[in-house]
């Protein structure tokens, strides 16, 4: 079994801008591209898990998402550096789209799509680790028995300065390129 390194989209990844709708509002970090290479070269598998309520509010198409995680793979692999697989949940409580509605295992902070991934990929959950910018991604790092780090990318710093009662992070860093330096140091 294979660790792996599961990384936020939004505000992790790429810049958050919001319900991501149009390739033109899709913004990398400077850093992302390299970041995302050198965690590739240290053997880990690179995941990206997401939540895509949005798809369920009605706000995005499903295929829109799919385009843009296609269009993340072909940049990362322009620079030398590959995504192995992504995920990304559509549901959410409030959905105006019946069958996204409600409580389901794979929102963060839910671990469903860490195991689902484990499982597909054959990763070894207790030797990865969640790099995301809110509290939910630590969360279900927490609950699949992986470590979490936050970034001070995205929303990040307000996660920061609004700590949740039993949790907390490994560690928390600038950002995803300052999340593979800690990683690689504590492996």
């Amino acid at each position: 079994m294979t660790p792996a390194v599961f990384l936020d989209r939004d505000g992790t990844l790429i810049e958050e801008a919001g319900y991501l709708d149009t390739l033109d509002r899709l913004t990398f970090f400077p850093f992302s591209v390299d970041a995302v290479r050198l965690l590739n070269r240290s053997g880990r598998r690179v995941v990206v898990i997401s939540n895509q309520s949005g798809i369920g509010r009605g706000l995005i198409p499903e295929a829109f998402v799919d385009e843009a995680h296609a269009f993340i793979a072909r940049r990362l692999e322009a620079g030398g550096a590959r995504i192995d697989a992504f995920f990304y949940c559509p549901h959410h409580p409030k959905a105006v789209r019946e069958e996204y509605r409600g409580t389901c295992a794979c929102r963060k902070p839910a671990p469903g799509m860490l195991r689902d991934a484990a499982s597909r990929l054959d990763l070894d959950l207790a030797r990865s680790v969640v790099v995301g910018d809110r509290w939910d991604d630590v969360g279900a790092a927490r609950a699949a028995g992986a470590r979490g780090v936050l970034v001070r990318t995205g929303y990040g710093r307000t996660a920061e300065s609004t700590p949740r009662a039993g949790l907390a992070a490994d560690a928390i860093v600038d950002n995803l390129a300052g999340a593979a330096a800690w990683i690689l140091q504590h492996s």
